[in-house]
């Protein structure tokens, strides 16, 4: 074994003879390293959960990719775009695509006898993917999603039937305005809540049907056709590729309405800029910490080498050079942030684990769009945390440890 490995090794082991101070300093130090690597973990796993819950949250109720009318774009209502075998034939030809369906939207009102509210109707097809719909029901089941026949059914947010005062199995007038006034009876057949405020305050599912028929469009006319993506990372590049096949190459459908496809950044960017927000948070938590654990080191290696002058004068008067001098410090002191590593890690992933299993920190849905707080954990960030933690806490060791080249060993041999 290396002899500056060796003799770090043993003041490390060494803790019986460790004056007061020293052995202070040393459990200090691991607490700080310890406490910083914890709180960055959790910071890094924190902000990954709450983007991975937003994300799942806009892609449920729309999807990675939208394709639908361009003048839509400039204007509150919803203009059709014709789905038939040219457009779906692009879009299962190209990669990274997971599921496609279409959708339908039409405004109105929902009417008791005491109150009323505004609506969005969705009118979505038996290719509709439920998951996310069904991991947020609250109660009821899910209408009859088809393109073939009126289901009469709706499904209904808990902020609209608190406001409506409506429960499952209860029946709703809606009325819907274009050219003249239409009016349905709808039953609602269950209740969801996502904690959007964007979407729960006004957003009701019904069947394509129905809101193809409100609209006075064509069968297989929709509002947009919603796109999943296999990989959100390629999501940018996959949009680009269909925008250039269907905007440009494809141009209009077989009624003249001009293609737009955008991404899910593009549709609520003010979602994403709050989350982007967020990753400036962390990085000045990342850098506090990373700086409370330098400045802990620092303070507790000077320390060390003030209450360990004999041992250093020692070495020296046996023809020990001021570099392997140095060199066993700074082992000494890895090993001191490999042990505060070790405890941080520790502490973070028991922490996160009872959140995860028991979500005993809560927040409030209606400011944070969740009920407690999301962790996710990603290894290579967890990895990248301690690597980095390590290497600058050790590097910035390097500048006190020269002190140990002004011990006279002379004058430091008989310090007491």
């Amino acid at each position: 074994m290396n002899f500056v490995v060796f003799i770090a090794k043993r003041l490390f082991k060494n803790k019986g003879n460790e004056k007061g101070a020293s052995k202070l300093a040393v459990n200090i130090a691991i607490g700080g390293v310890a406490i910083g690597v914890a709180v960055m973990i959790i910071s890094v796993c924190v902000v990954l959960g709450f983007k991975q819950e937003i994300k799942n949250k806009l892609v449920g109720f729309g999807s990675h990719i939208q394709i639908q009318n361009y003048e839509s774009q400039a204007s509150s209502e919803s203009y059709p775009i014709a789905v038939n075998d040219s457009l779906l034939r692009i879009v299962k030809s190209t990669p990274n695509i997971a599921h496609w369906e279409r959708t339908c939207y039409k405004a109105g009102i929902l009417k008791t006898d005491e109150v009323f509210k505004g609506i969005l109707l969705k009118g979505v097809g038996e290719e509709f993917d439920t998951t996310f719909i069904h991991k947020n029901l609250l109660s009821g089941s899910l209408p009859d999603f088809s393109d073939q026949k009126a289901s009469n059914e709706v499904l209904i947010s808990e902020t609209i039937a608190r406001e409506l005062r409506l429960k499952t199995g209860d029946r709703i007038s809606a009325y819907f305005f274009d050219r003249t006034l239409r009016a349905r009876r709808f039953l609602v057949k269950g209740i969801y809540r996502t904690n959007l405020a964007e979407l729960d305050n006004n957003m009701v599912l019904t069947d394509i049907y129905t809101c193809n028929r409100l609209n006075g469009w064509q069968k297989n006319q929709c509002s947009s056709l919603n796109i999943t993506v296999k990989d959100y990372n390629a999501l940018k590049a996959t949009t680009q590729k269909l925008a250039r096949r269907i905007n440009v190459e494809l141009g209009t459908d077989v009624y003249g309405a001009s293609f737009s496809t955008m991404s899910i950044e593009d549709l609520y960017p003010q979602m994403f800029t709050w989350l982007s927000l967020l990753n400036t948070n962390v990085w000045v938590i990342l850098i506090l910490m990373t700086g409370v654990a330098g400045i802990t080191m620092i303070s507790g290696l000077l320390i060390i080498i003030l209450e360990r002058t004999v041992f250093i004068g020692t070495l020296k008067a046996l023809g020990a050079r001021d570099s392997s001098i140095r060199s066993i410090f700074l082992w000494f002191s890895t090993f001191i942030v490999g042990k505060g590593l070790l405890w941080g890690n520790l502490l973070a992933f028991l922490l996160i684990f009872i959140q995860q299993q028991f979500g005993i920190i809560k927040l409030d849905p209606q400011v944070y769009y969740v009920e407690e707080v999301p962790l996710i954990i990603n290894w290579l960030y967890v990895l990248l945390i301690n690597l980095s933690t390590l290497l600058i806490s050790v590097s910035v060791l390097v500048l006190p440890s020269l002190m140990i080249s002004r011990i006279n060993p002379i004058k430091s041999i008989r310090f007491d």
